[in-house]
């Protein structure tokens, strides 16, 4: 990744821009791979874990319905105004 950030940085980046930042997206993490792989690296990083969440399919139908009735009765408010 720092090849490719360097790459933009230097190829691409304009003057008033920041120095271009690498995200990378893993299913798991491994504490060890991790020391080995930046303990020489010199520039700022960031790691951190985070989960991903999937809204309950029942809430997700009532909240789509909840919002469709409110665009149709929004949609015959302004169509009476006409």
């Amino acid at each position: 990744m720092n090849f490719y950030l360097e790459a933009l940085d230097r190829d691409i980046k304009m003057e008033h821009e920041n120095p271009s930042i690498g995200i990378l997206l893993c299913k798991s993490k491994d504490d060890e791979v991790l020391e080995y792989t930046l303990s020489r690296s010199i520039s700022p990083m960031v790691i951190a874990d985070y989960e991903t969440k999937i809204i309950d399919k029942n809430i997700l139908k009532q909240k789509l319905h909840e919002w469709s009735e409110l665009y149709i009765n929004s949609s015959e408010v302004d169509n009476d105004d006409l």
